[in-house]
């Protein structure tokens, strides 16, 4: 089996980009957001497989038809056969695992909001592949811990685009040293600051300090749903840098690189 590329953090090496099948489950998931979903998947990789399951003669479904074409996804129909069962679900497992079959796959993106795949999330793991989760907020905790990484779809919803305000009068510039944090925009939760000053006491060294991408890795392993833009901030970086009365940060280079990379402590 070919070794799978790592899909810890967005990809950005040409000659790495994982591959990665993406899997919509009609009955589950919104047509609103599929944009916002496959450029959040691009991040990662390239959606090699982009599938999508449901029966396209429902009314329920007749937004994902108008989507369909426009974004290259194949649609697979199930009939309801009956009521009550869900022949969707099986539908899209059974192709799951054929692809995760075929070895040429690094990872699966699983859209929905059902709790009946944790199961095949777990399963794909099992094969060392990564699991992506894209789901509603109303998703049960069985799903989204089953994913390496789950993402809300609600921070994923396009916003409104504020009318263009009147040009104001150029203010005096000011010469400044100290950087200022980013503002946060329509958070919908509070900060959780207990569970983020323990995270990131597991992810120090032994002076206090740790990388970014360190901390960042161990919040989504203790709660794969973490994401900054559910409160406010478009990275953990900004979060952390609009937060001084909890962390302290600092910009370091390690030896033989050139490239300076943000340290973050605990006040």
């Amino acid at each position: 089996m070919e070794p799978s590329r790592s899909l810890g953090k967005p990809q950005h090496d040409e000659d790495s980009t994982a591959r990665l099948a993406v899997l919509i489950d009609a009955d589950n998931a919104q047509a609103t957001v599929i944009e916002g979903i496959l450029a959040e998947v691009a991040r990662f990789g390239e959606a090699s497989v982009k599938r999508i399951y449901g029966d396209f003669t429902s009314p329920h479904s007749a937004s994902w038809k108008k989507v369909l074409q426009k974004y290259a996804i194949k649609p697979v129909q199930q009939f309801a056969y009956s009521t009550g069962k869900n022949s969707t679900d099986s539908m899209l497992i059974i192709d799951a695992m054929d692809l995760l079959y075929t070895r040429r796959f690094d990872g699966f993106c699983l859209v929905t909001s059902d709790s009946d795949f944790t199961g095949l999330a777990t399963r794909i793991r099992e094969e060392g592949l990564t699991v992506l989760g894209f789901g509603e907020k109303k998703t049960p905790d069985a799903f989204r811990n089953a994913c390496h990484k789950f993402i809300l779809t609600e921070v994923l919803r396009p916003r409104a685009i504020e009318p263009e305000k009147k040009k104001a009068k150029p203010k005096v510039s000011v010469d400044t040293t100290t950087e200022q944090p980013p503002a946060p925009v329509s958070p919908d939760l509070s900060l959780p600051q207990q569970f983020l000053l323990d995270a990131l006491e597991q992810s120090t060294d032994e002076d206090g300090w740790a990388p970014l991408a360190t901390f960042g890795s161990y919040l989504n392993k203790l709660q794969p749903d973490f994401d900054p833009r559910l409160y406010g901030f478009k990275k953990l970086s900004d979060l952390v840098k609009a937060n001084p009365s909890l962390f302290v940060t600092d910009k370091r280079t390690k030896s033989g690189q050139t490239q300076k990379q943000l340290y973050v402590r605990a006040q």
